[in-house]
């Protein structure tokens, strides 16, 4: 095949590919929107529930003003067509803001909470599973296993409770709630910076040690598999040294389960967020997300929800790339299936 017809054909490829990405979160919508529906009560319930002086007649034309009174497909149809302009509409709360607004302002938090969180699981989890696997059996490798499996027993919200009643409350090290202090404003920039990593390091914390227990064990696992490959086998009776044989090569093979959970994790970023940011009263998506479901808030609800499912086709889309960089026989023979 020429370099013209190779070109072409993965030109081919990815527009296949995303034609196919736009139809899932085509769907993930339709389903969503239908979905949030079937839930008793509705955004007025709200605003006149709790008065009883409001009439039947206000009731309908506030429905009329939010586009209630519309057979639910014309809802779905007019929504659609206002997120194809990127725009996700109004908020049904009080303050009526458009939601595009509410979720970007919030976003960096919340997507920087995490990713700090999911480096920090990394960087320790990677030479956790490893050690364990390398000394399987040794009180290295059992002390290990015992601090993963606390991890994993230990709810995230008790973890919190305990954090914030000793390093919070007994020492008074950390705030406890909030993301800045009183009288951010006038702090100098430095003062800003160690007064925000003092309030996010304990929510930092709780999703940190969750994130260790699972990835340290899938790592194990499949070092421990890959360590009984022929390859490493042959590698060793040939003298390469055992940090060559672990770390360059049985690590790259090994990573691939672990590429597959973060890939699914991403998603994650807003709805595991959700205890934690209220725990901590911590404003960011998870947060943002619980009130619009109480409140019925169905825009806000759809935006959080495509955010979502945006963040789901992106975590496939980076454990695709992950994987042909780990192992490049994926890459080889996934052009050898595609004919690129």
């Amino acid at each position: 095949m020429s370099k013209a017809s190779r070109w072409k054909t993965r030109g081919v490829y990815c527009v296949q590919k995303m034609l196919w990405i736009l139809l899932v979160l085509w769907g993930i919508t339709l389903v969503s929107f239908f979905v949030i529906h079937l839930a008793p009560g509705s955004p007025t319930d709200m605003q006149t529930s709790l008065n009883p002086m409001v009439s039947e007649a206000f009731r309908e034309k506030l429905n009329a003003l939010y586009g209630l009174d519309k057979p639910l497909h014309i809802q779905y149809w007019d929504w659609l067509v206002r997120l194809v302009h990127f725009d996700f509409g109004n908020s049904l709360s009080g303050d009526g803001r458009p939601v595009i607004d509410k979720i970007t302002e919030r976003m960096p938090l919340t997507i920087g909470m995490n990713v700090i969180s999911l480096i920090l699981t990394l960087l320790i989890a990677i030479p956790v599973g490893v050690i364990s696997a390398v000394r399987q059996g040794t009180w290295i490798d059992k002390s290990f296993t015992i601090l993963v499996f606390l991890g994993f027993a230990m709810p995230g919200f008790w973890l919190a409770l305990l954090l914030m009643l000793h390093f919070g409350i007994d020492l008074g090290w950390f705030p406890i709630s909030g993301l800045t202090s009183l009288g951010f404003d006038s702090f100098t920039f430095f003062e800003k910076v160690v007064d925000i990593a003092k309030h996010l390091a304990l929510p930092i914390f709780v999703g940190t040690v969750g994130g260790i227990a699972g990835t340290s064990r899938f790592l194990r696992s499949s070092m421990l598999e890959v360590l009984r490959q022929d390859y490493i086998l042959t590698a060793r009776a040939k003298g390469v040294s055992t940090n060559q044989v672990v770390w360059r090569h049985a690590l790259r093979n090994a990573l691939l389960p672990v590429i597959t959970m973060l890939g699914l994790s991403v998603p994650g970023l807003i709805g595991g967020s959700v205890i934690i940011e209220s725990i901590f009263a911590l404003p960011g998506l998870g947060q943002l997300f619980y009130g619009a479901v109480i409140a019925r808030d169905y825009p806000l609800i759809m935006g959080n929800l495509v955010l979502g499912a945006v963040l789901t086709l992106l975590g496939n889309i980076l454990a695709d790339i992950g994987y042909r960089l780990a192992d490049p026989r994926i890459q080889k023979t996934s052009y050898d299936k595609e004919g690129l």
